[in-house]
């Protein structure tokens, strides 16, 4: 069962952070969005470097 709940979070945490990815503009982005996009198909550890990471904070 913890097989399939960590397979679900990893799959969810893929998702997120290839949207919010295609969905930026590339000067929201720090870096290349091709290399976060890769970059986020390594297990969790590459969306959460994209979330803590790779986006740029908004300025409001």
């Amino acid at each position: 069962m913890g097989i399939i709940v960590a397979g679900v979070v990893q799959f969810g945490l893929l998702g997120a952070a290839l949207v919010d990815i295609g969905r930026r503009r590339p000067d929201q982005v720090n870096g290349p969005r091709w290399a976060w996009a890769l970059a986020s198909f390594v297990n969790f550890v590459g969306p959460l470097l994209y979330f803590a990471l790779g986006r740029q904070r908004s300025q409001r």
